[in-house]
């Protein structure tokens, strides 16, 4: 056939058609992991929140005992057991058992229920009789008794804690440090009509005023032989001047250094007497307010603050102060306490802490701690007055004895008195300081050390070391990364963006190691070298581009476009190796051969090896690839369409950037410097290895400094769980924690405007 043709026919497309189960049961896989992916990341996100939360809330659960409010309450209230006139009570640590000293007897008792536990008669000798009582150092147990012959009788309460049958017994002692035969203190014939008394370890302190208005001194030493081993008592005696008109009051403190006579209209005396053969009169002050009286008088724990208490119901403190360009001491009032309208009639320090307790005409007792400055608790006890008051040792008992013959016996819960707003933030006037100041210093090897808690210091620290940790970091950081994503060659740019971030791999401790063991001493050798560092490379960079600029364009097209960064390469190399190299003969040169002391005697600053200018360098070290990363994504990821307009509409390169690029990566540019700062503000390990971890309070780029963070680290190991030093290392830390909060807070705001501002270019 003439129409046919000899190509084969074609051949229909096939289409495999699926079937119709298989195709719901991929896209039933598809619908399973796409739902598995977004409850995964909603767990995992609220995962995050919840341990957020978590973390904050454990942290305010540790800390919110500091907060507590101290409080009292009654026990039991019952006659006073035994007879005469009570002295001095007192209580032994476990605050079940007291001593009552009275002219006839020493009695001890059940803090509960008044049973006596034992009696013991004071052994006076036949025809004397007690004219006066004075109280050592409240832990030491120690009281005295004036005769009337001029002698002092020295006792000590003392406690035997046994356990038989695994039962605690507490066995009651009367000790006689000094014998049981009366010290002489004053002239035979003269009665002691007011009596100090301290005993120590080696030396052993009377003082008496007699009838005869003569201040006597009885100073007992012990002496060991060096040869033979034997204990010589040596005894010196000698008189005092007395300026006072008839002292009420007579206090030595526990160091057996000062003595200090008052009298009832608050005229004080102080004199020195370590050398008791020679005792001197420092100075005669008054120490009355508003001419109210002095109805008490009593030394804190330590003995270097005097308490005194006034008619007028109120309470101040007194400690000597360093006069300014001198070397003479004064005693100068330092903090009072609100007063109430009834005298106060007793103040009892506490045994270990910088509180005490105080009674008035009234009936009330109130207890305040002097670091702190606040009132901790008042409560009416009775409706009459208060004429005694003890606190145990622990300060969570107290006894106090009325005018009806009762005592009182109270529970007290006050665990951190010595936190209070001003403690922790304020200015505190420390015992043997000049002026009030920011302290940390939660330990000491004294007993009687004052805890110093002000975090004001470390919250400054931390702020310092991360203020020059940016300094450094973000301009480079910043900077490098706008070059790197836009002007630099993306062959270029794929090799140093990665070998910036790998940057961020590198352990902290490792980084504080080298900045604390080899860049801390270079930085002291080549100071001149670092500052001059700084200034020439610069303008060493800027005068290559300069001279890049002037180079025949032939010679400068070789280069390729976005490859110059290259170039820079040996010129900073060399700029370093020239200010390093040339840093002894600047010194030489400049600074006489040792700038650390030109700096010293020309500018009045310290240097330490270890300071803010070798945090700075190592942090900012650490904090720079933060930053760059996610600087650098912002900038690149800037749509192309705008850049291509811009230049397209005739702006140069430079004007797309400043009024284009930066305007849009803005948001992401702030993100990247606010997550930079977070990271500096919570580094530890480089400002813990890297600075001397001195909580000072100096701006000076050549202190060192202590961080919040630091801190915990360093001392939350030493620290007894449930201390205050304990709770306030977590107040720190919620400190740190709430202050990274609230910044990440606002920087989210300020970034989210940025941008809506700038989401329409």
């Amino acid at each position: 056939m003439c129409g046919m043709s000899d190509a084969p026919p074609s051949q229909p497309s096939v289409i495999e058609r699926i079937p119709e189960a298989t195709q719901r049961r991929r896209r039933a896989w598809r619908m399973f992991k796409d739902g598995l992916a977004r409850y995964g990341v909603t767990v995992g996100g609220v995962g995050v929140i919840i341990a957020v939360v978590l973390i904050f809330f454990y942290l305010l659960y540790v800390v919110m005992p500091l907060l507590k409010p101290g409080s009292a309450e009654p026990v039991t209230d019952y006659a006073l057991p035994g007879g005469g006139q009570t002295l001095h009570l007192a209580m032994e640590e476990q605050g079940e058992i007291a001593v009552r000293f009275t002219d006839e007897e020493v009695l001890f008792f059940r803090t509960r229920s008044g049973e006596p536990v034992s009696r013991h008669p004071l052994p006076l000798p036949a025809g004397v009789q007690v004219s006066i009582f004075a109280v050592g150092e409240p832990g030491s147990g120690v009281v005295a008794y004036g005769l009337s012959d001029g002698t002092a009788l020295v006792v000590r309460h003392d406690y035997r804690i046994t356990y038989p049958d695994d039962q605690r017994l507490i066995t009651p002692e009367l000790k006689f440090p000094l014998g049981t035969n009366p010290v002489k203190v004053a002239a035979e014939g003269e009665t002691l009509q007011r009596l100090a008394v301290q005993v120590g370890e080696e030396n052993s302190t009377l003082v008496g005023l007699t009838d005869q208005g003569q201040l006597q001194l009885a100073r007992i030493r012990q002496e060991e032989s060096f040869l033979g081993g034997e204990t010589e008592i040596v005894r010196t005696h000698s008189q005092l001047p007395l300026t006072l008109s008839q002292p009420r009051y007579l206090l030595v403190n526990p160091t057996q250094r000062f003595l200090y006579a008052a009298t009832r209209s608050g005229e004080l005396a102080r004199y020195d007497i370590r050398d008791p053969a020679s005792p001197a009169l420092l100075e005669q002050l008054s120490i009355s307010e508003g001419g109210s009286e002095l109805t008490s008088l009593e030394l804190l724990a330590g003995g270097i603050s005097l308490l005194a208490g006034y008619s007028d119901g109120g309470i101040s403190q007194w400690f000597s102060v360093r006069e300014e360009n001198s070397d003479h001491e004064r005693l100068q009032r330092i903090r009072g306490f609100d007063a109430y309208d009834s005298p106060i009639t007793a103040i009892a320090p506490e045994h270990s802490r910088k509180g005490l307790l105080a009674v008035d005409a009234q009936g009330r007792l109130s207890i305040y701690h002097t670091t702190a400055h606040k009132q901790i608790l008042s409560r009416q006890v009775i409706d009459g007055g208060l004429r005694k008051v003890a606190v145990s040792p622990r300060a969570d008992y107290w006894l106090a004895e009325d005018t009806q013959q009762r005592l009182h016996f109270w529970k007290i819960d006050n665990e951190h008195p010595e936190i209070s707003w001003s403690s922790l933030w304020g200015k505190v006037w420390y015992e043997s300081y000049d002026e009030p100041a920011y302290i940390w210093q939660s330990s000491s090897a004294s007993n009687d050390h004052e805890p110093k808690f002000s975090l004001t210091p470390l919250a400054f620290g931390t702020l310092k070391a991360a203020f020059y940790a940016m300094l450094i970091a973000t301009p480079l950081a910043i900077l490098g990364a706008i070059y790197t994503s836009y002007f630099m060659a993306p062959k270029m740019r794929g090799s140093i963006k990665p070998a910036i971030e790998i940057m961020e791999a590198l352990p902290t401790v490792i980084l504080g190691f080298l900045a604390g063991l080899w860049l801390a001493p270079y930085v002291e050798t080549h100071l001149p070298g670092i500052f001059s560092l700084l200034i020439v490379m610069p303008f060493g960079v800027l005068l290559f581009a300069w001279l890049w600029h002037l180079l025949p364009w032939q010679l400068r097209t070789r280069v390729p476009d976005g490859w110059e960064a290259a170039m820079l390469i040996p010129v900073v190399l060399l700029i370093g190796w020239l200010s390093l190299s040339l840093s002894p003969l600047m010194e030489v040169w400049l600074f006489d051969g040792d700038m650390r002391l030109w700096l010293k005697q020309e500018l009045g600053l310290d240097f330490d090896q270890r300071n803010s200018i070798v945090v700075g360098l190592a942090m900012g070290f650490a904090v720079i690839p933060t930053i760059f990363s996610i600087a650098e994504d912002a900038i690149f990821n800037v749509p192309k369409h705008l850049t291509s307009g811009s230049l397209a509409l005739g702006a140069t390169p430079w004007q797309t950037l400043t009024r284009v690029v930066l305007l849009t990566a803005s948001p992401g540019i702030f993100s990247a410097v606010m997550i930079g700062m977070g990271r500096a503000v919570g580094e530890t390990m480089i400002v813990l290895m890297a600075t001397g971890n001195t909580p000072v309070m100096d701006m000076n780029i050549f202190q060192g400094m202590r961080t919040l963070a630091a801190n915990i680290a360093v001392e939350m190991p030493e620290s007894a769980v449930g201390s205050t030093h304990y709770r306030v290392l977590f107040l720190a830390a919620l400190v740190l924690f709430m202050f990274t909060f609230v910044v990440n807070t606002l920087a989210e705001i300020v970034r989210q405007r940025l941008r809506r501002k700038y989401s329409s270019l």
